[in-house]
């Protein structure tokens, strides 16, 4: 504290903004791609129908698949039809004594204690559509790091977002003419330009990366303080979890005797309607399934919600009863569904889902600008000694793998979407391993040369790997741009546009750093200036 308040203030700033940046880039990258997990699902199984009715019937469907392909099952997951998925997704549960290499298998992706499959609401068969993460992969890649373990991820992460937590309150009191210099910006300067850019990126979306970084810690809190449930519910914590978030307990247990048919699934999901006044149903969970003690549990649509948590019912599952709903939650359980609903804006319609990954991208360019901006105030002190350091290098090598790495790395792995063999195994998983094997060569190619044509190179592979990806769709599948937009299919339709212009913004970037010359340094303008008045008119004539 003793350069002043504001100035530890910009040293922290800078520090906390530093060392975690090129990972919390990652985070960034990836929760805003999550916005449109659902549509990047869409284009990643080009197999799925554009087009499917999503009748009432299809609750029925999805009923009659079950009984077919995992009639013994310990229970029955079924998310509805949506808006954004026309389809029929299920989950189910095998019981570890009926387990066996094909149970569960048949129709579904995943084999042995847990299956699932994707089905087409209309004719209640299954998809047959590659296997793949889709939108989940960048959804689960920002809060789980995909390789390391979960527990280990989910922390680092955490850390992670209470430094961009300080660093967004550092800056904030560091720059007292934050919102003049919104409106300044001041191209060819060198550092200047970088700083400006920087606090237009910061300024731009300022709520929201406060917010986005602040429900980011809610999500895990439980994680991160553990300690008042464990002193609260010592024997069972999740006793705590049931009443705080208004669950359901565990179901009755199996009667051990059959129950022909299924539940009458489209009487329950009535009652559930005029229960909620209208509310729709999401999904539901069979429990038990075939037994006759089975029961129903229905959830609603979170629809409009801004709290991700939503109420839900019980059913017999052999009369269709309704046997108990799930309590209003209280004011801090509220509070905390609300904060997490705003952090995955499941609630945003099309234009307000566009504002937050626009404001999204804006904290990327902000992270983006903020280690380059360290690195271009730190080469005039080494440029005074005849060397670079090494630590330099290291920030140099980073920001290149970081910045212009990454693109490569989202690009390759939706070029694996389409080249990689459908029939091979673990297809999900090596989609992955083609995203980060891209982005390992970008980072060696990085460390090896450091320098700016390095960034230029970089861009440019990125920029021509975003063009081409709409012609790589056209010559692997039959949902090209000249089909989707034929046909009305904006979600097809936009995923190849996004793609043409991130390949555009990528290229100008690539095409700008190449052309670049940083600008004279003061020193240099005065030389040069002495010897412009050292060739005047006195020095022509002599």
């Amino acid at each position: 504290m003793k350069q002043g308040f504001r100035q530890s203030m910009a040293w922290l700033h800078t520090w906390t903004g530093l060392l975690v940046g090129w990972l919390l880039l990652l985070i960034f990258m990836a929760g805003t791609a999550s916005y449109y997990r659902e549509e990047i699902s869409r284009w990643m199984r080009p197999e799925v129908p554009s087009t499917l009715a999503r009748g009432p019937e299809a609750a029925e469907r999805a009923l009659q698949y079950l009984q077919r392909y995992a009639a013994r099952a310990e229970s029955w997951t079924v998310t509805l039809p949506d808006d954004r998925n026309g389809t029929l997704r299920m989950f189910w549960r095998n019981p570890e004594s009926a387990t066996s290499p094909d149970e569960g298998k048949r129709r579904g992706r995943r084999g042995g204690r847990f299956g699932d499959a994707t089905v087409n609401p209309d004719t209640g068969e299954a998809i047959a559509a590659r296997e793949t993460r889709g939108g989940d992969f960048f959804y689960r890649l920002h809060f789980d790091l995909h390789y390391i373990p979960v527990v280990w991820a989910r922390y680092l992460v955490g850390f992670c977002a209470m430094f961009m937590l300080v660093a967004i309150i550092t800056g904030v009191i560091t720059h007292k003419k934050i919102f003049k210099d919104f409106f300044t910006f001041r191209p060819g300067k060198g550092q200047r330009s970088w700083l400006d850019f920087h606090n237009v990126s910061a300024v731009m979306a300022l709520p929201y990366h406060a917010m986005i970084t602040y429900t980011g810690i809610v999500t895990l809190m439980f994680m991160y303080l553990p300690w008042g449930v464990k002193a609260a519910y010592p024997a069972d914590e999740d006793a705590f979890f049931s009443a705080a978030f208004a669950r359901f307990g565990e179901p009755r247990d199996a009667a051990g005797t059959s129950a022909p048919g299924t539940p009458d699934i489209l009487r329950v999901l009535d009652a559930s309607r005029r229960y909620w006044q209208g509310g729709e149903p999401g999904g539901f969970t069979v429990h038990h399934p075939g037994d006759a003690n089975a029961v129903v549990d229905v959830f609603q649509r979170t629809g409009k919600r801004l709290s991700i948590d939503t109420p839900s019912l019980r059913f017999d599952g052999a009369t269709g009863a309704l046997l108990d709903a799930s309590p209003g939650p209280g004011g801090a359980t509220r509070t905390r569904g609300v904060m997490y609903g705003l952090h995955l804006a499941r609630f945003a319609d099309p234009l307000l889902r566009l504002l937050f990954f626009l404001s999204g991208l804006a904290g990327c360019l902000m992270v983006a600008s903020g280690v380059i901006l360290w690195a271009i105030k730190e080469r005039p002190k080494h440029l005074k000694t005849g060397r670079i350091g090494f630590g330099l290098r290291l920030v140099d090598a980073l920001n290149i793998g970081a910045v212009a790495g990454l693109p490569i790395a989202f690009a390759a792995y939706f070029w694996g979407n389409r080249l990689l063999p459908l029939a091979i195994a673990e297809r999900a998983s090596a989609e992955a391993n083609v995203f980060f094997a891209a982005w390992a060569v970008a980072l060696l190619a990085a460390f090896a040369w450091p320098r700016r044509a390095m960034w230029a190179w970089q861009l440019y592979v990125a920029a021509l790997l975003f063009l081409l990806l709409p012609l790589v769709n056209a010559l692997t599948t039959s949902t090209h741009l000249g089909v989707s937009l034929m046909r009305h299919d904006w979600v097809m339709a936009g995923f190849d546009l996004a793609m043409l212009a991130l390949g555009a913004g990528l290229a100008c970037a690539g095409r700008r750093m190449q052309r670049w010359q940083p600008p004279a340094s003061a020193a240099a303008r005065r030389r040069q200036a002495a010897n412009v008045a050292n060739t005047g008119p006195a020095g022509a004539n002599a």
